[in-house]
């Protein structure tokens, strides 16, 4: 009989399960909605209703039961952490192994297909993290918007928001990002907008996605953009550098890969990209696979397989 192995990429926008079998060939992919809270009773309905509907999915394209079947291996990896997930995949998900783990180390697996290194995870929020030939791995950063994430697109709004309250207030520099700010999202003034950031009415994903706001107001030549950009990028590039220092020798070359959602403006991974070379021994590589295939390698990982998984499957 055939044994499958399965990886989960469950994030703040959406759930991405992938099925592979023993030979490393991928046979199904599915997705699913957010997945990263099961705190309340409603946050873990949707919390179990995304897996399910994600691995439905992904079976179905596999021609698989998604009602009977059982994985030899399984990775999941959440942005939200795994300490209150493992329990609720226990009655929903048959493995024989079964490793529920953070977003980042599916990340840099996928990133590195599987490869010693370091991975920087900019989305909503930021994180680095590596893992070196010996298997020792090692983080920086991922503390959360209220003490941290920096680089990352909530970040960037927030200080966008902040130079845009100074500049209404009469004591910031002149920014356009005031009015597209106010453009993007209807409000009456920044005070205004500062407030419903504050409400459900925008979520921590929603403010994150002003970010692409700041990236038009940066591409416009726009300072005080250009400025929040070059600081995003210097800041996560220390990231990558502590992680470095906490697992590499110099004067070992180290790939330093990157992925999230910021990553998509042209000025911001142009101007990272510039900051980590100025960190020693630093090697900038796109990542060449998503993290959801990343959470399948580790799934293989987990149980001393090496699959060869050829190029990157499109989700």
């Amino acid at each position: 009989m055939s044994e499958y192995f399965l990886g989960v990429d469950g994030g703040q926008s959406s759930t991405t399960a992938i099925i592979g079998d023993e030979s490393g060939r991928v046979l199904g992919i599915g997705r699913g909605g957010p997945c990263n809270h099961v705190g309340a009773s409603e946050a873990r309905a949707k919390f179990v209703d995304a897996i399910n509907a994600s691995l439905r999915a992904a079976c179905s394209e596999a021609r698989l039961d998604a009602g009977t079947i059982r994985f030899a291996s399984a990775c999941l990896g959440f942005s939200g952490g795994p300490a209150d997930k493992q329990a609720i995949l226990g009655e929903i998900l048959a493995s024989d192994r079964m490793l529920v783990t953070d977003d980042a180390v599916i990340a840099l697996s996928g990133a590195l297909a599987g490869q010693p290194g370091i991975v920087i995870v900019a989305g909503t929020g930021s994180i680095a993290f590596g893992r070196n030939a010996q298997g020792r791995s090692a983080r920086a950063g991922g503390w959360g918007y209220l003490f941290g994430d920096e680089g990352g697109g909530f970040w960037i709004v927030r200080e966008a928001l902040r130079a845009a309250l100074r500049w209404e207030e009469g004591w910031g520099s002149p920014t356009a990002l005031r009015a597209m700010l106010l453009d993007s999202t209807g409000a009456r003034n920044i005070n205004d907008l500062m407030h419903r950031c504050y409400t459900p009415e925008f979520p921590r994903p929603r403010i994150a996605d002003l970010s692409l706001v700041v990236n038009y107001a940066a591409e416009r030549g726009d300072p005080m953009a250009q400025k929040i950009f070059d600081e995003a990028a210097s800041e996560l590039a220390l990231l990558a550098g502590a992680v470095r220092n906490q697992l590499f020798e110099p004067p070992e070359r180290v790939r330093c890969a990157y992925t999230g959602g910021v990553f998509r403006s042209r000025i911001l991974l142009g101007r990272f990209r510039a900051a980590l070379q100025r960190e020693p021994g630093l090697v900038p590589t796109p990542p060449v696979h998503d993290p959801a295939v990343g959470a399948l390698l580790e799934a293989y990982r987990a149980v001393g397989a090496v699959p060869f998984i050829g190029p990157a499957p499109r989700l």
